[in-house]
């Protein structure tokens, strides 16, 4: 006979079964963003004001534009991640799936805009 106390019945299960994996994965991001978003600034700040060929040359480099894309996707990714747990919080229904999906498709669909006019200049 197989006795499960409360405990051992909720134990890794949130409200929604994925709460910790969500908390862990919103902290990993938090964390890269912490590190990219300083890198990020730095390298974007070194050609900011320069002409369009010096950019383009500048982001045909390897290191500046792999900071430019991580930053965009890690960033993206880190708002629809926060956004989704926010809409959770505060909306019930259809309007939670609308919400959550117009969410996802924007954060998507701003990522790949930044990451393709990105390559668009380092080609």
């Amino acid at each position: 006979m197989a006795y499960l106390t409360d405990r051992k019945r909720a134990h890794g299960l949130g409200a929604s079964h994925s709460g910790t994996r969500q908390h862990w994965r919103m902290s990993i991001s938090s964390v890269a963003l912490a590190i990219l978003i300083p890198l990020f600034v730095f390298t974007f700040g070194a050609i900011l004001g320069g002409t369009y060929e010096e950019v383009v040359i500048y982001y045909q480099r390897p290191i500046p534009a792999a900071i430019a894309v991580l930053t965009f996707i890690v960033g993206f990714w880190h708002f629809r991640a926060g956004a989704q747990i926010m809409i959770e919080d505060y909306a019930q229904g259809f309007t939670r799936k609308a919400l959550i999906i117009g969410v996802t498709c924007l954060s998507y669909a701003l990522a790949a805009i930044g990451v393709l006019a990105l390559i668009r200049l380092a080609l």
